[in-house]
């Protein structure tokens, strides 16, 4: 890994996790809420979205912690997100980042609970920050419930367990990971050059820019499954396959998939490059992300 980069993402994981657990302090709630909350936020992992919305927010200049709190809100769904897809009724597994999953340690119904605690506080961490003014919080606030609602992730889930057992076609694969996957990448992005003041023009491309990055990553995910080291991963791998889940791999082939996975790169590339962000960590984080073993 780039050696800017690499100090980048050490310097903000850092940051941003210090920010999660001085945001769950501020909490008078149920002591078994608040660590069943906490053992999923302090889990560990990549803290990409986060680190992606930082990334941004310095690619159009931006100073200063004004990123910090749309940063802890976005990880916060993220986890919310991971606490319920390994649910039984979801994906019923055992293990997260190399730990048991949440509703193994506490139960189902914390597990459940402290999901939603985390859903519900992230838009309540935005309102309440005195650094953004009314316009801001709105803004942020509102693509933050399209990206992480029905007609993002959540829709997305639900499509991708209706394509369980059932053979779909790439473009239709396509479509439940932008938003599966795709939407809360989308914005991070958008929120860390909005708060930059990156004007609309640069936001469009932008987005594409996203999107095809949200491809990179479920590709990788995919590939990784297959041919990923499990103890680096932290969890099993070869679930998809066992769950009869379309891939890219099983519906391209491995090469096939890998092949796939260098247009999207390719394609994200020049969407960036259209946004005049080019040359910075956004860039980087391209091949961080297609390359990633974990």
């Amino acid at each position: 890994m780039n050696k800017t980069l690499s100090s980048f993402i050490e310097e903000k994981k850092q940051i941003i996790e210090v920010e999660l657990e001085r945001k769950l302090d501020t909490l008078e709630i149920p002591q078994r809420l608040k660590e069943s909350m906490l053992y999923s936020l302090e889990a560990g992992g990549k803290r990409l979205r986060p680190i992606l919305l930082l990334a941004s927010y310095e690619a159009y200049n931006g100073k200063g912690d004004k990123a910090l709190s749309a940063a802890a809100a976005l990880e916060m769904i993220h986890t919310y997100s991971l606490i319920h897809d390994d649910l039984p009724a979801m994906d019923d597994d055992d293990l997260r980042r190399g730990k048991p999953t949440n509703h193994k340690v506490f139960d189902e119904a914390t597990a459940i609970l402290a999901g939603d605690a985390l859903l519900t506080f992230s838009f309540e961490i935005i309102l309440d920050d005195p650094l953004l003014d009314s316009e801001e919080k709105v803004t942020l606030t509102r693509a933050l419930t399209h990206a992480s609602g029905a007609a993002g992730m959540v829709g997305g889930q639900i499509k991708d367990m209706q394509a369980e057992k059932t053979p779909i076609t790439l473009d239709e694969m396509e479509t439940i990971h932008d938003l599966k996957t795709g939407e809360l990448l989308k914005f991070a992005v958008f929120a860390g050059a909005y708060l930059g003041r990156a004007d609309k023009e640069q936001l469009a491309h932008l987005q594409r820019f996203a999107y095809y990055l949200g491809l990179i990553f479920q590709v990788q995910d995919d590939i990784l499954d297959v041919t990923g080291n499990e103890e680096r991963m932290g969890k099993a791998v070869g679930s998809d396959e066992s769950n009869e889940k379309s891939t890219y791999p099983k519906i391209l082939g491995l090469e096939g998939a890998i092949n796939k996975k260098s247009t999207y790169v390719k394609k994200a590339q020049n969407s960036l490059k259209n946004a005049g962000a080019d040359g910075t960590l956004l860039e980087m984080l391209i091949n961080y992300i297609s390359e990633r073993d974990h």
